[in-house]
Order: structure tokens, then sequence, then C-alpha cells
């Protein structure tokens, strides 16, 4: 058998999320029910790097399996794409690593965005895509309340109730909010995210744009370590999984992916 890293986009609107579910239909299934059609309809197995949850997107998802020796880089896409139709699921790039090698395990960061559409008028193209937030944002101010999270700390006031981690301690490498006309992106950098973390970031900073928190309230709910001391749970739709980092790159520039 032959281990492949697989670099995914998804749209993740029709999904229950990456992991596999009893109440609907996840990315890890559709995944998973195509790569038997590469091993004689016996079921693969798969392991992702980020288990992103139900409406959320990804860019840049990572995943990996275990398929007989036979199987071409281009053959092993081509076929998982074909097979994956008509969801919302594509393999961009299939590359052979060692046989130890992990796309939880071995990655070493992890980034998300997270979009906010700020304009009075709802989203038409964007629709699944963005948090509409119709009020006025200031993008600066936010901003510079997310400098509070960034570094070492106990998030435990911005993990979902329901984090099964062992520990909630993270560290938190970048953290950034910008503007582009209607568009505010939050790009979040670090090895780990906690359960629900970066849309809980992206609840709070949302209080500090619209003037109802400032920066020193953030940092008093960071070190609360309550859930109920920091904003709410942004809605899933606005993020997206942008990348997985290695210490080397099983993907390098991404030209076999053509």
């Amino acid at each position: 058998m032959t281990r492949w890293a697989l670099l995914l986009e998804y749209d993740g609107t029709p999904f229950v999320g990456w992991q596999r579910q009893v109440n609907g239909l996840s990315v890890q299934a559709v995944l998973e029910r195509a790569a038997t059609h590469l091993n004689g309809g016996q079921p693969v197995a798969s392991v992702a790097a980020g288990r992103t949850d139900s409406g959320v997107h990804a860019e840049g998802q990572v995943a990996h399996m275990d398929l007989p020796d036979r199987h071409s880089a281009k053959s092993v896409r081509e076929a998982l794409n074909y097979h994956m139709k008509p969801h919302p699921v594509v393999v961009l790039t299939a590359v052979k690593v060692p046989a130890d090698w992990s796309a939880r395990f071995s990655a070493d960061q992890r980034a998300y965005r997270f979009r906010i559409l700020n304009r009075g008028s709802r989203p038409a193209l964007m629709r699944g895509r963005v948090w509409h937030v119709p009020q006025p944002l200031d993008t600066c101010a936010m901003h510079d309340a997310a400098q509070r999270l960034v570094g070492h700390h106990d998030f435990t006031s911005f993990r979902a109730a329901s984090c099964q981690a062992k520990s909630p301690v993270r560290t938190l490498e970048r953290l950034d909010v910008t503007r582009l006309g209607d568009i505010i992106e939050i790009e979040t950098e670090a090895r780990s995210f906690l359960h629900h973390q970066v849309r809980n970031f992206a609840g709070t900073l949302k209080l500090v744009g619209e003037g109802t928190w400032t920066a020193d309230q953030v940092t008093e709910a960071l070190a609360a370590r309550h859930r109920a001391a920091a904003g709410p749970t942004a809605p899933p739709e606005g993020l997206t999984l942008i990348r997985v980092n290695y210490p080397d790159n099983p993907f390098g520039d991404h030209t076999n992916r053509h």
C-alpha cells in the first residue's frame, strides 16, 4: 500500500462537517466512498489535518489515506474527483508520502480566515461564505483588540463547552483584522486550535468593532478563563481553513496538481 497526502478544497454548506456522522453527509464520507473505487470496493480510512464543523469551508484541507501501489498521482486525483461528483469537494493535489506521515500529527501550523460582509445589503453572490453584519464595524479597533489574544494563553474563554482538547492552552502566532471594501477578513495562525476558537474570536471582535466592547474587555475575557466571559460564537459560514503547513511540505509548489 502507498500512503497519499491529499490537498483538498470544499464548500462546507451541504455537509455536517469533515468527520463522519450518523445524522448527515460528511466530507470524510464522500472522500472515503470515492476511494473505495481505487481499492477494489473495500473501505478506505482517511485522516484530516482539521475536523472542520458543519458549514465551514476549506481551501487547503489536508488528508491522508492508504491505497494500492498501482496508482499514479494523476490517477488518484482524477479518480477521486470523478467519484466525488456532484458534491462540492475536490482533490487539488495527490502526493506520495512516507508510511508514517500523518496529515494531522505531522502538521506544525494551521491557518484560518473568517470573512464578514459589512454592509447594509445581505449577500447574494457570497451567500453561505460570509457572516453578514449590517452595522458599521471599526476594523482598526478590531485589529488592535485582536493583538491582546496573540501569544501563549489559556483560551478557556474562547473554546466551546464541548471541546475535547486535554488542555485549553495554545500559542496563537497571528490574529490580524483587515478590510477591503465591504469585506472584513480575520486571519489567524497557530499550531492547533480549540473547538470553535476562531469563531469565538470573530464573535468577540465583532463586539469591539461595533463599539459594544473595548480592547480591555477582550483582555479581561481572556483572563477570566470562562466561556461566558467572551463574546458569542460567530456563524460557521464565514470560516475557511486556508492552509496547513508541514516541516517538509509534501505538496511543494503544487505543480503536480495539473
